[in-house]
Order: C-alpha cells, then sequence, then structure tokens
C-alpha cells in the first residue's frame, strides 16, 4: 500500500518524568521535542508529481513554503518523512513567525521564505521507495532514516532530529538544550514500536520552571475560583496578562478563595477580553480580582510575545513577594527575588 494524505500522525502523550526502560516496547530512544507544527512530507510516487506537505489535522500547505517544494529535488521518490516543521528568525526557532508563515501565500509566502526560511525536522521514516513501513519496528525506520540522510547527503532545509539512548544524555537534554527558544523538552519512543496512526502511544515531558506572577481574575466565583488569569508588569508600570493555570485543586481553590479581593474601580484589565487559550478566538469569561496576590507557577519554555501558550500549574501563593517584586513582562521563568 502506498501511503498518500491524509496520514494521521502517531501522537505523544505528556508525562511529568522522563520514562524508565521498559515503559515502551524495545530499547527507549530520546529525542528534543521543538516547538513547531507536526508535519508529514510526501514525494512522489510514482513520479513525477510535486512534494506534498501535510498538517497534523490533514490540510496541504506546501504553497505556503515554496522553499521545501524547492528542496524535493534532494529527495527520493515514493518518501514519507514524519516530522515537525519549524522558522528561524532572528538566529532562534519562533512560533511566532511559523504561524505568520502558515498564514501567507503567493509573493508573501515567497518573501517570508527568504527572510524567515523553514526547516523539517525529520524524526520517523514511514515509506521508503513507495513501500509504507507502518509495521516496521521503530528502530528500522530509524536506521533507514539515518542511512537516507547519509547517502543523499541531506542538509537545510532538511534535518535529522538529534536521537539517544542513553538517560544521562537525555536528562542533559531536558535541562540545557530547553534553555534554547524553541526547544521544549523530550519525547520518548520505543525501538520495537510499530507506526500508529493517531494513537497516543508515544511519550512527551516538557520542561517545567517555577515563577511569580500576579492573579488579576480568576474563571469560576471569588467563592469557587476555578483558574487563575496571570499578569506582570510592563516597564510601564501597566498589568499585562501571561497566561491561565490548570484548574485549580480543591484545597488550593478554598484557600485562594479567603484570600481572593473582589476588584474595585479602575482595575487595569477593565474592558479587556479573554480568550480560552493562546491564540483562540474564543471567549473566555472572567471575574475581575485586586491585583495584588502573587502566586508561584510552574511553567514551560513555550513563551511568545511575553505570554505562555500553554496552561501554567498553580503551586502555591507566595504572600511574602510583593507584585512589584514578580518578574517583569516578557521575562521567562527566572524567580522573583529573595
Amino acid at each position: 500500500m502506498v501511503l498518500r494524505p491524509p496520514v494521521e500522525p502517531m501522537l505523544a502523550q505528556a508525562r511529568d518524568t522522563v520514562p524508565a526502560p521498559g515503559a515502551l516496547p524495545g530499547e527507549l530512544r530520546f529525542q528534543p521535542k521543538f516547538d513547531g507544527y507536526r508535519a508529514l512530507v510526501f514525494t512522489p510516487w510514482p513520479a513525477p508529481g510535486p512534494l506534498l506537505l501535510q498538517s497534523r489535522r490533514g490540510s496541504l500547505m506546501q504553497s505556503r513554503f515554496p522553499e521545501l517544494v524547492d528542496a524535493a529535488a534532494h529527495l527520493p521518490d515514493g518518501l514519507v518523512l514524519d516530522g515537525e516543521l519549524v522558522v528561524w528568525a532572528e538566529d532562534q526557532i519562533s512560533f511566532e513567525a511559523l504561524q505568520r508563515r502558515a498564514a501567507s501565500g503567493g509573493r508573501t509566502a515567497a518573501r517570508l521564505a527568504r527572510e524567515m526560511p523553514a526547516h523539517f525536522i525529520a524524526f520517523d521514516l514511514l515509506q521508503s521507495d513507495g513501500q509504507e513501513l507502518l509495521h516496521a519496528p521503530y528502530g528500522e525506520r530509524r536506521a533507514q532514516l539515518e542511512q537516507l540522510f547519509t547517502d543523499r547527503g541531506l542538509s537545510a532545509p532538511w534535518t535529522l532530529c538529534p536521537e539517544t539512548t542513553e538517560l544521562a544524555t537525555a536528562q542533559d537534554w531536558l535541562t540545557s538544550w530547553t534553555q534554547v527558544p524553541g526547544v521544549e523538552g523530550l519525547v520518548t519512543r520505543g525501538s520495537g514500536q510499530r507506526y500508529l496512526p493517531g494513537a497516543r502511544a508515544l511519550y512527551k515531558v516538557r520542561r517545567r520552571d517555577t515563577t511569580e506572577a500576579v492573579i488579576g481574575a480568576i474563571t469560576g466565583t471569588a467563592r469557587r475560583p476555578q483558574t487563575l488569569v496571570l499578569g506582570r508588569l510592563d516597564e510601564k508600570g501597566a498589568l499585562r496578562p501571561v497566561g491561565r493555570s490548570t484548574p485549580l485543586r480543591p484545597t488550593a481553590a478554598r484557600d485562594l478563595a479567603e484570600r481572593l479581593t473582589p476588584a474595585g474601580p479602575r482595575h487595569p484589565w477593565e474592558g479587556v477580553r479573554f480568550t480560552t487559550s493562546w491564540g483562540s478566538r474564543t471567549p473566555l469569561d472572567v471575574v475581575l480580582v485586586e491585583p495584588a496576590l502573587v502566586a508561584e507557577v510552574m511553567v514551560d519554555t513555550a513563551l511568545e510575545r511575553g505570554s505562555w501558550r500553554h496552561p501554567v500549574r498553580f503551586a502555591r501563593l507566595r504572600l511574602e513577594v510583593a507584585v512589584t517584586d514578580v518578574p517583569p513582562f516578557g521575562a521567562g521563568a527566572e524567580p522573583a527575588s529573595g
């Protein structure tokens, strides 16, 4: 059977810690988790034909990334690669630039391809020479993927995802590599795994750091807060939204309910429209509270335009920390002084 789009990619389920040996079939293989768009690359079979670039949800987007189409000549026919599409901007991986690229077309797409080029980081091989490999164990697919890069001498925009079997190396990647914008954590695979389209059969671990933010609003009610809407002060002293928490634990919600004060007049977020998540247009109903309490939160590395794209986790209140001591808007996960 020849694979043709759309093909559902194999997905990962989130974990808080790196899995132990035996968690997946075969030897554990660790790869960096990049902050981009999941994508599949299809070269024609039979040739001739165009390169196709499929998104995770099945739409074709090769017209948005003409530099990948131009580089298709370096790839053999009958190939399907699974990987992460990322964009370089200002010498770093930028999710915001990637979104801009994905929304462009025509002359704009061609211009942006020169200004902020895309790279495809390949981490799995689903088809080679027109033969699908879904039932082959991952270890075999990876060996063929590495051989492809060696035989073809592939270079940018094609990149082979780094991989290690050493737990100590993986732990170092989780600590050190995630300091680089665009690297979020680790993905773990088993060398004996076959490819299961649509199944959450892999594991992912995001690096999380502890930092502080100001509680400016909540969802739910003041008596029963459900999530926190957090902010930080910018250089002008204005409170800017930076993220929303995951649902509060019952004990934390009760403690917060005793300390939250309903907002008085001239709250800095009066009239501000909130959405359910980063990049969403779905309105979120919030209850404004006095921005006087500081929350210690656990955050990942996906920071864009000063805000965390993914929900943060509430850890505790920092009653000894003043609002003005919280790291400023635009900072990452630096803890408050003291």
